[in-house]
Parts: C-alpha cells; sequence; structure tokens
C-alpha cells in the first residue's frame, strides 16, 4: 500500500463520513467525530481489501476509490442509524428519559 493510497483513503472517509452524516434524515445521534472516523476507517480496510484483490501493475485508480467509497458509506449509514434506535434495556428498564422519549 502506497502512500496516496492511504492519503486517498483517508480524504474519501472524511468526505463520505460528512456527506453520509448529512443525508440520513432525522435526528442525528452519532456524534459528527465517529461518523468522520468510522468513513476513515472503513475506507482505509476497503484499500486494503482492494490491495489484496487487484494484483495488476496498472490498475485504474478508480476502483479503489469506488470500494473506499462503497465502505465507508455503508459503515457510517450503520453508525448514524444504529445510534439513534434505543435499545432494549433502556426501554424495559423503565428509565424516565426513554419514556420522555416516547411520548414526544
Amino acid at each position: 500500500m502506497t502512500g496516496s493510497t492511504l492519503v486517498g483513503a483517508v480524504v474519501v472517509g472524511l468526505m463520505v463520513g460528512g456527506v453520509g452524516r448529512l443525508a440520513v434524515p432525522g435526528r442525528k445521534a452519532a456524534p459528527v467525530w465517529l461518523t468522520l472516523a468510522l468513513g476513515v476507517a472503513a475506507a482505509l480496510l476497503g484499500a486494503i481489501v482492494v490491495g489484496l484483490v487487484d494484483r495488476r501493475p496498472a490498475a485504474s485508480m478508480l476502483l479503489p476509490l469506488v470500494v473506499q467509497a462503497g465502505f465507508a458509506a455503508v459503515a457510517v449509514v450503520l453508525a448514524v442509524l444504529a445510534a439513534g434506535r434505543p435499545t432494549a434495556g433502556r426501554q424495559a428498564s423503565g428509565d424516565p428519559a426513554a419514556r420522555r422519549k416516547e411520548e414526544v
């Protein structure tokens, strides 16, 4: 993995993390730093996967970018959606904060 691949993955992850946060409708329960960090981590994972699978010496730069963006988008959307869900334990315990959220 080259330095340009790492820099590209970080840039793609930050962009997808920021845009992905804006694209999911409703109240955002996940903090901004979490979506950006997950975007970068997933984009780096995508770069590693492409590096392991694609062994052509003169490969196009489009494939790694598409795979990185795909990995990052899935991770950010899952994180934002999962953070917005109340946990089963909080609902069952009779937590007053959970009851107030249900009433609203």
